[in-house]
């Protein structure tokens, strides 16, 4: 009788723990909408601002909502800044910094997981120390280099230093790792170069990490501002970031002017997020997959 008794109850307890279990995710998910609420709207009142008049804008900084709608401040970004250029010099140091770091990235982090050479291990220690000093304390030694090389104030000053970075020497390495050294073997016994295998066999199984490096260093060197601040004194010269620090300290005028600095500030988070975006599903994808492939 007592077990006829005990029957009932186990659907009630099963639609408990049910309810509780929907309750949990409910607030779970409740919480991580409010958390990406919080983070989505200064964003969203910089579009909103960027679509304001001036005196609304000064008027209603925190509010969303223009009245009037007017896209004034995009057509004086265009018509009455320097932006253009600065997009256009931001592109070409983005592009050939972004392609120098997965190239010379991936050649010394190959180097430092696979060949076998003197002074690896204190290299290797040299690369993890770099990472670990602030970039604020090499702006003076930056720039100092720069003058005695005549690569000051040129687009070579802008690009060359950024052409390779600690962290990416880092990730390549760490993922090199991951390779089955039998991969290797069988290209070198095939008559491969080290040069070759690197290139022919390795590197297209570092997929992965290569995306992942690109998504880095494209954000990195667009968002770039100290190096530029050391590097280039021309205007003409000016990439996106300092272009904007331009702005922002009021080179055009007085006045807030929020729609035109927030609107030059939304054009410039474009081209990264398209980045990301597109990629984002390689961003976090394991790093084995391409040994796996393999």
């Amino acid at each position: 009788m007592a077990v006829l008794t005990d029957r009932p109850a186990a659907p009630a307890r099963r639609q408990q723990r049910a309810a509780r279990t929907l309750t949990s995710r409910f607030l779970g998910y409740a919480t991580l909408v409010f958390f990406a609420l919080v983070f989505l709207y200064p964003f969203v009142i910089q579009i909103g601002n960027s679509l304001k008049t001036e005196p609304d804008a000064a008027a209603n900084p925190l509010s969303p909502f223009p009245d009037p709608l007017t896209l004034a401040g995009f057509e004086r970004i265009f018509a009455g800044t320097n932006f253009p250029l600065w997009l256009g010099n931001s592109l070409l140091v983005t592009v050939l910094v972004t392609l120098g770091r997965v190239f010379f990235d991936s050649l010394a982090g190959y180097a430092l997981a696979r060949l076998r050479f003197a002074g690896r291990g204190g290299l290797f220690a040299a690369v993890i120390a770099v990472m670990a000093v602030p970039g604020v304390v090499l702006l003076i030694p930056k720039f100092l280099v720069l003058n005695q090389l005549g690569l000051y104030n040129s687009y070579a000053g802008l690009v060359v230093p950024l052409l390779a970075d600690a962290a990416g020497v880092f990730i390549m390495k760490q993922f090199f790792e991951s390779i089955p050294v039998s991969v290797e073997e069988a290209a070198r016994i095939d008559g491969a170069s080290i040069f070759r295998t690197f290139w022919s066999v390795v590197l297209p199984m570092a997929k992965p990490a290569l995306i992942t490096l690109t998504i880095l260093s494209f954000q990195g060197s667009w968002n770039e501002f100290p190096h530029s601040l050391v590097s280039v004194q021309d205007p003409d010269l000016f990439t996106l970031p300092r272009g904007l620090a331009d702005l922002v300290s009021g080179s055009l005028g007085k006045g807030t002017q929020y729609p035109l600095k927030l609107g030059a500030a939304l054009l410039a988070t474009i081209p990264v997020a398209i980045i990301f975006v597109v990629f984002q599903r390689y961003f976090v994808r394991d790093a084995n997959d391409g040994s796996d492939k393999g």
